[in-house]
């Protein structure tokens, strides 16, 4: 119990910093993204990076190998997203964006999900889960925005902040496991 403890334990930091990534990252966006010009092109690539660093770190702490594989695909898809971006920022702009990252909004919720429900036991999944689930919406109007006169990315800031709310509220769940979690091992 103590190893699902501490995974929680290191999990719940992990989450507070992604809210705090996300909810941060969502209003820049918001303030910057109706045109497409170097910033938000940057803050577009940056958050998928963000997704590649914040798994690392979630496999590096989690250790248990029916949550890494999601994780080892989740760094691969948001790898393939940040480059994707950037290449249509380049070649097709908003509408090719939106594309890419309804896409991988579709590919990382499916993983999200699956891993949520594989940690579900941890405690304070269930955000995690129905944010995953969401994703996959998400990612599907983003695509289907794309083909819209005046698409904008400020559309994508929207997602990140309640992307950041679902992380916030799974941590603070994920706190009372954790203090839970000694009561337990004890009985």
């Amino acid at each position: 119990m103590t190893s699902t403890s501490s995974a929680a334990s290191s999990l719940r930091r992990l989450y507070f910093v992604r809210a705090a990534f996300a909810l941060a990252w969502a209003v820049l966006v918001a303030l910057t993204g109706a045109g497409l010009g170097p910033v938000v092109l940057a803050l577009v690539v940056l958050y998928p990076l963000f997704d590649v660093a914040a798994a690392i770190a979630d496999a590096r702490a989690s250790r248990q190998s029916e949550n890494v594989l999601g994780l080892y695909v989740n760094i691969a898809v948001s790898l393939l997203a940040a480059g994707g971006v950037a290449a249509a920022g380049a070649t097709s702009g908003t509408p090719g964006i939106l594309q890419v990252w309804g896409a991988w909004a579709i590919v990382s919720g499916v993983v999200q999900l699956v891993v949520g429900v594989r940690r579900r036991r941890m405690g304070g999944q269930w955000p995690m889960i129905l944010s995953g689930g969401l994703s996959v919406g998400a990612g599907t109007s983003f695509i289907l925005m794309a083909s819209q006169p005046g698409a904008a990315l400020t559309s994508v800031a929207g997602y990140a902040a309640v992307g950041g709310i679902f992380f916030l509220v799974s941590a603070i769940r994920l706190g009372s496991a954790v203090r839970k979690a000694p009561a337990t091992a004890a009985a």
